[in-house]
């Protein structure tokens, strides 16, 4: 199904825009958000291109989620921590899925060099999707983090995809950043695009294409397209 733009100026309130996104799929849903020159970030940020509204969507999309799939560089730059829930979003949760656990953060890292705020609660342990190299040279990572193994030197993100399955986590939201957006793609993981187009012009660099290079372009099909301000909401799902 395909909604219409709203123009200008009649566009609903935030929380109705998250509840578009209510029927999560099985499978990788990305979310991101690139300027009208293609940038996705401005002085390595994504703030500067973001707003009020793209925020709240960002935070809303996390509850419709099992698992929070972000690169290492990414948390880094962000200073990523755990997931929050509102209460609204615990209620649903349950309601819908019977679920009563926040989903967790899964950082994609090779190095383990991870921001320090994503420790900050000890009862939401971050889950770090890495390879067998970095589990014999790093031991000390799993006293603070769930490892899961996915690769023996490079992560193998179609393997690191089916072992999250294996734990039950069958709604995978990626927030970036570019490069593991580049590498899923390559891999054809991407069942979901939630894109924000900012009215900006960042001047940004594109980013370096790290993905393996697909043999044909995946095609999606349109759910909705939607304004808020100057901002246009997208979002395109597997046929």
């Amino acid at each position: 199904m395909t909604c219409a733009v709203q123009p200008k100026g009649s566009a609903a309130a935030p929380a109705d825009l998250v509840q578009r996104y209510s029927d999560a799929p099985d499978g990788v849903r990305v979310n991101m958000i690139l300027s009208l020159d293609g940038a996705s970030t401005f002085a390595g940020l994504a703030g500067p291109l973001s707003n009020i509204c793209d925020r709240n969507l960002l935070l809303g999309l996390r509850g419709y989620a099992d698992v929070v799939l972000v690169g290492a560089g990414t948390a880094r730059a962000e200073g990523y921590g755990p997931v929050r829930l509102t209460p609204s979003q615990r209620t649903e949760r349950r309601e819908r899925w019977g679920i009563t656990d926040i989903p967790p953060i899964a950082v994609v890292t090779r190095t383990g060099q991870l921001p320090e705020p994503l420790f900050a609660e000890p009862a939401q342990r971050p889950l770090l999707v890495t390879t067998a190299e970095l589990a014999r040279t790093r031991p000390d990572l799993r006293q603070r983090a769930d490892l899961l193994l996915a690769g023996e030197t490079d992560v193998d993100l179609r393997a690191a995809v089916e072992r999250l399955n294996a734990r039950g986590f069958h709604r995978i939201l990626c927030e970036g950043g570019p490069v593991l957006l580049d590498q899923l793609i390559g891999a054809d993981l991407v069942d979901e695009m939630c894109l924000t187009v900012s009215p900006t012009l960042a001047g940004e660099k594109s980013a370096v294409r790290h993905g393996a290079a697909l043999r044909a372009p995946s095609r999606l099909a349109l759910r909705h397209s939607f304004t808020e301000g100057d901002y246009v909401y997208l979002r395109y799902c597997r046929a």
